[in-house]
């Protein structure tokens, strides 16, 4: 980067520069980043405090070092299908149950849910309501009665996106609504980091009667950069693994159904 020019770098294009620095080269450092963009050290450690909210990075002293679980985050969809994978046929599996009796369904692009939809091909009494463009491939065979949202298409995620996904969502009402998150914190609730995908999650979410997050043990007290839901909205959380005590009785508290 010209550093003549650094200075009139937006603070959105800072911020996307550092994340694709710290990708490269694995680490950076404040004294760097303050000299390269012609701010103030301060500045940058807000910027650096920003991509560890997001889960990019984890701040070390003097600069930050990227967060290893945001490797599988940007990661292909079919890369990311391969990460966990035994953990997201279990919690597939736990889940069974809780759509047995649903007849409407909506489903996230995330490939812990593309699991469960793996098990559902036999349903023929089943509407299932998503933007997935997997699920469309996955299901080409099946008995399930498969709506699309319609949308932007989005390469990476294998999912559709934007104003006209959001419109097609919000003429459906679903009786349950599966998906998972990046994160998910006793303050905040369910968090994401694709900014795009979070909207789309929410519409689905407000056309629900019930939702179920589905997520592996290294989603508790994960932090992400996008606000899904509030913990009271949640009516299911389906793990592979106990989680800790804490999180045990706030789901007791909130009526949460924790199943693991």
């Amino acid at each position: 980067m010209d550093l003549n020019r650094g200075k009139h770098v937006s603070a959105r294009d800072r911020l996307q520069t550092i994340k694709q620095m710290v990708t490269n080269d694995k680490k950076v450092t404040v004294a760097h980043l303050s000299t390269l963009f012609q701010v103030t050290e301060e500045t940058i450690r807000r910027d650096l405090e920003k991509l560890e909210a997001e889960g990019v990075v984890t701040r070390t002293y003097g600069g930050a070092v990227l967060n290893a679980n945001s490797l599988s985050d940007n990661l292909h969809f079919y890369k990311r299908a391969k990460y966990c994978l035994e953990e997201k046929k279990v919690i597939a599996l736990k889940a069974l149950p809780f759509i047995k009796n649903k007849t409407t369904m909506a489903a996230d692009s995330s490939t812990t849910v593309m699991e469960l939809l793996k098990l559902l091909k036999d349903r023929s009494d089943l509407t299932l309501l998503t933007n997935s463009s997997e699920a469309f491939h996955e299901l080409a065979q099946s008995e399930i009665k498969v709506v699309s949202t319609g949308g932007e298409f989005n390469k990476n995620t294998l999912s559709l996106q934007g104003r006209i996904t959001k419109e097609v969502i919000s003429k459906y009402h679903v009786d349950i609504m599966v998906m998972s998150c990046k994160g998910l914190d006793i303050q905040n609730g369910a968090l994401d980091s694709n900014e795009a995908e979070a909207e789309i999650k929410k519409t689905m979410i407000r056309q629900s009667t019930e939702v179920a997050l589905l997520i592996d043990h290294s989603k508790f007290d994960r932090k992400a950069f996008v606000r899904l839901v509030e913990l009271e909205h949640i009516n299911y959380i389906i793990t592979d693994r106990k989680p800790s005590a804490k999180w045990t009785a706030l789901c007791n508290e909130k009526g949460i159904q924790l199943i693991f």
